[in-house]
């Protein structure tokens, strides 16, 4: 057997506790090693020419220049997978979804308590995932800000009231905001109800539905128990809670609790699709989107033996080609398309 591959991290923080713990950390796993650390992101900049690391550890808030304004000068020139150690306060979710903008792979949150040793897992997970990414489509990118958020020109329309007598279904974990955004940017406002099941914690996906909200023509909200969908209406799965699609006749409406975990999560695609295959069947279609690991293959695969269409996002358009291949392996997708002929291909397969 080939020896495995030890993941190499750059670990870039202004704590000298933060760097110890981080590193600790990350070097009791065995397929990794940290070869360096730095203080702010000029430092971190001349170690990753000299180091050449596979992923960096990057965090949010420091001085001299911000993780975000790093990425933006970074990606273009080195593109490397990044993920963003947050805080957990609007500032720092805010930013962080800026940083997820601008290049960041994932990102894992700073526990309110400060004891970081209780994330370390979750950043190790993140780091060998990281590893496995696919970054290159940002060399050479010009970053454009978002055009309106929360509060900007389109954030205070109005959903349509016109039951919806389809229902879409979309999943996606790692690289999945960024591809959401150019997805449900695609759609028009007229577009049918649609619910989305994105790997995230709690507190992250209202500011994330927010600011798609702020710039798609359809609604965009989080989710909320009894929510009826409505066409030109996205609801995002809470953080932290299951959503399942149930029939409220003329049509649907989702269920928000606080069930198990599926798959490993809570948001679980797998819960979403397995709903909308019980209680849509074929007036449904489903998008798996990029994403690691298999969460809502089974799902899929359930809405297409009932009826529905589905397609997923194709290996060279994804951050990490795990749930989209795991769905089309299993049967689930039909085809696999390229994330910018996502959008047209769902209103396709709505008509």
């Amino acid at each position: 057997m080939p020896p495995r591959r030890v993941v190499r991290v750059l670990v870039i923080d202004d704590s000298p506790l933060v760097q110890r713990i981080i590193t600790e950390g990350l070097s009791r796993d065995p397929s990794i090693e940290v070869c360096g650390t730095a203080s702010d992101p000029f430092a971190g900049r001349d170690a990753i020419v000299k180091l050449r690391p596979d992923v960096l550890t990057l965090d949010v808030e420091m001085p001299r220049m911000d993780g975000v304004e790093f990425l933006r000068r970074l990606m273009p020139q080195y593109p490397i997978p990044v993920v963003m150690v947050s805080s957990l306060t609007e500032r720092g979710q805010k930013t962080t979804l800026e940083a997820m903008a601008a290049g960041a792979v994932d990102f894992v949150a700073k526990p309110k308590g400060g004891d970081l040793t209780t994330m370390i897992d979750e950043l190790r997970t993140k780091v060998k995932i990281a590893s496995t990414a696919n970054v290159s489509h940002w060399k050479n990118k010009q970053y454009e800000a978002l055009p309106g958020t929360v509060g900007g020109a389109l954030a205070g329309k109005v959903a349509q009231q016109a039951v919806s007598k389809k229902i879409c279904a979309i999943g996606a974990s790692t690289g999945g905001t960024e591809a959401l955004r150019e997805v449900i940017c695609g759609l028009p406002r007229t577009f049918i109800g649609t619910v989305i099941v994105q790997h995230m914690p709690a507190g992250f996906t209202k500011m994330f539905a927010d600011r798609l909200n702020g710039i798609a023509q359809v609604v965009v909200k989080e989710a909320a128990d009894g929510d009826i969908i409505y066409d030109g209406r996205v609801l995002i799965a809470p953080g932290g809670r299951q959503l399942e699609v149930v029939r409220k006749p003329p049509g649907w409406a989702v269920r928000v609790y606080d069930g198990p975990l599926c798959c490993g999560h809570r948001p679980s695609v797998e819960v979403m699709m397995n709903s909308v295959a019980k209680n849509a069947g074929n007036k449904a279609i489903g998008a798996m989107l990029t994403g690691m690991g298999a969460d809502g293959a089974g799902g899929m695969k359930a809405m297409r033996d009932a009826g529905a269409r589905c397609i997923a996002q194709d290996e060279a358009t994804c951050v990490v080609f795990g749930m989209p291949k795991e769905a089309y392996a299993k049967g689930g997708a039909e085809s696999l398309v390229p994330l910018p002929r996502i959008a047209q291909t769902l209103m396709n397969l709505a008509k």
